[in-house]
């Protein structure tokens, strides 16, 4: 992140965040506001919640040719039984009270890099858990190596993003258990990684030089911003907003920023190298409630050997959620995870055996104890 991320317009910057992006509050759905001193989610009873989440939930290791019939047997075939009878049980044991991002990557290679579908409604209810959920509008992920970036001001995007709400909005509208919308998973707005830099960035970072070109990003963040909100808006006019989750790592203009404020209720990030920090300058700078979306003690890698375990780093994970505890903007962290470990992302708290990773789970579990009795004080 570079210094001008933090420092410019941080005055107008703070006094734009001050309105939360929903059209109403509505008893029976999560909120955020400020208790006892520090921002926090509320859940639809008005309880003071911070969310504590395991991102990437798929079965479908469970099905590799050496499973044998593991998932017949145990499971009948049932993503339902699955669910229920292990996910959930698992998820509470370990100390987790919501799910954040549930879709996999399932493959990572030179010229496609995707991830395992999204959770549908029913899969959410089985699980019966808090859950965030991210709606695909535009796939301008720093890991998308594949999808042409879309114009923003153009009538397909608008008509594009009503029908993501429509068919999955109007459908998500009156579930209590949904915290909140995610958008885009660490969006190239002025940055790109090694396999799309052929389709560049949202934005050319050397107009960011000028008056003119910091004036031109802000105009077509904002259009960004403007669209996608009311397409949720005019299908679910109750749930929270959580917007891009943001690569906390990489180049971030405030323009960007400055022009979610408005149309957002949290601001979001990925960081896997220092989530405490980085969320603690973004609380400070714009006022929001800030959530760890991902991360996990060591940044993924396309290079690690097929099947070979990346640890969590569950002390790690206790180490930043005691950090956390310091930020009064901080409403919750959601670990990388996954719940089990493919060969792809080789990293998972069961293995495609189900065997735990006894030893981070530990941490893990322990870290939570602590994060509850912490939060109960409240």
């Amino acid at each position: 992140m570079n210094r001008r991320t933090f420092l410019a317009h941080s005055c107008a910057t703070t006094l734009l965040a001050a309105a939360p992006a929903r059209a109403a509050v509505k008893q029976g759905f999560f909120t955020v506001a400020q208790r006892g001193g520090r921002w926090w989610l509320l859940t639809p009873e008005g309880k003071p919640f911070f969310s504590l989440g395991l991102n990437h939930i798929d079965s479908s290791p469970l099905r590799y040719a050496e499973t044998g019939d593991l998932w017949q047997k145990k499971y009948g075939n049932s993503t339902k039984r699955w669910l229920e009878e292990a996910v959930r049980r698992d998820l509470l044991d370990w100390g987790f009270n919501s799910v954040g991002w549930t879709q996999e990557v399932v493959i990572r290679g030179e010229t496609i890099h995707r991830h395992s579908p999204s959770f549908t409604l029913e899969e959410y209810q089985w699980l019966g858990l808090p859950y965030c959920h991210l709606l695909p509008f535009a796939e301008t992920h720093q890991w998308d190596n594949e999808v042409r970036l879309p114009d923003f001001y153009s009538r397909d995007f608008e008509d594009w993003c009503d029908y993501v709400a429509r068919s999955q909005c109007s459908r998500f509208a009156d579930d209590s258990k949904l915290i909140g919308y995610f958008y885009t998973d660490c969006p190239v707005w002025v940055h790109t990684s090694r396999l799309n830099k052929w389709k560049g960035p949202l934005f050319d970072p050397q107009k960011l030089e000028t008056d003119a070109g910091r004036a031109e990003l802000r105009k077509l963040a904002t259009r960004y911003y403007q669209v996608t909100h009311t397409a949720i808006r005019r299908y679910d006019p109750h749930h929270l907003i959580l917007g891009d989750r943001y690569e906390a790592n990489a180049p971030l203009p405030i323009e960007v920023v400055e022009s979610a404020l408005p149309y957002v209720d949290v601001l979001c990030f990925q960081d896997f190298k220092d989530p405490v920090a980085h969320l603690a300058q973004w609380h400070r700078q714009t006022g929001k409630p800030v959530l760890w979306a991902d991360g996990a003690k060591n940044v993924p890698d396309m290079a690690t050997a097929p099947g070979k375990q990346i640890r969590n780093g569950g002390q790690w994970y206790a180490d930043v959620l005691k950090g956390l505890r310091n930020n009064s903007g901080c409403i919750g962290a959601h670990l990388c995870g996954a719940y089990l470990r493919n060969r792809v992302r080789n990293r998972g708290l069961r293995d495609e055996f189900e065997q735990p990773d006894n030893e981070d789970l530990a941490a893990i579990k322990e870290a939570h104890r602590e994060m509850k009795q912490w939060a109960a004080a409240f």
